[in-house]
């Protein structure tokens, strides 16, 4: 037996329909897929290590209903995903000063500038190779990609600014997913939207805390 078969018998539970919404047939990938995707969005507002193992599980998930979509680059995407969940939840737990759990802080200005540099890049490859895959939607497709891969980065170094690309790479992830008619997957998308409003003000709200703390010690040093 080819391993595309066995891996196909693997994930046919996954693509099995269990309700409709609307145009969508909503399948246990999708399904699973709204619930490990909210729960790693609310952990990671919370700045929880575990967004990263449930992320993981996310991850699966939705490379099974993007690929199963022809959503090409959002499913590969998972498997970067993945892999970066690991460097970052590895970077959480020992990233810091000698092997310390990572704190929370600002990404510098330099660091911004490259991402953004590289994002342009990034977007017009993607767009070429996926239109040559027949992506359904080659740009937006790519660049959420890029979007997500820098948010991702942002993320495993604890950086404050990961929320302000999250939040741009769901306005765009939006609307495709309801054109794709993925009604659910857009609707948890506007969720992790609103989540990263909660994400961007309680993570403001630490750093805050934390350089109040710092001010505080340096008086009464």
């Amino acid at each position: 037996m080819a391993v595309s078969d066995v891996l196909g018998d693997i994930v046919a539970p996954l693509n099995t329909v269990l309700f409709g919404f609307g145009h969508d047939a909503v399948t246990w990938a999708e399904l699973l897929g709204f619930a490990t995707g909210a729960a790693c969005v609310w952990l990671t507002v919370r700045a929880r290590i575990a967004n990263f193992p449930i992320g993981i599980a996310n991850n699966l998930f939705f490379l099974v209903l993007f690929w199963s979509a022809q959503l090409y680059a959002d499913a590969l995407l998972q498997v970067v995903y993945l892999m970066l969940a690991a460097v970052g939840w590895w970077t959480w737990l020992r990233g810091g000063e000698r092997r310390s759990p990572r704190l929370m802080a600002h990404a510098s200005a330099r660091t911004i500038v490259v991402l953004l540099l590289l994002a342009a890049p990034a977007t017009w490859g993607l767009t070429v190779v996926l239109a040559r895959a027949h992506d359904v939607a080659p740009f937006w497709d790519a660049l959420t990609t890029a979007l997500s891969l820098a948010a991702q980065w942002l993320l495993n170094t604890k950086s404050f600014e990961n929320w302000y690309f999250w939040m741009a790479a769901d306005v765009v992830y939006i609307p495709l997913y309801f054109a794709k008619a993925l009604y659910l997957t857009g609707i948890v998308y506007v969720l992790f939207l609103t989540m990263c409003l909660l994400g961007l003000r309680g993570w403001h709200r630490e750093l805050a805390a934390g350089r109040a703390t710092d001010a505080a010690d340096l008086v009464r040093a």
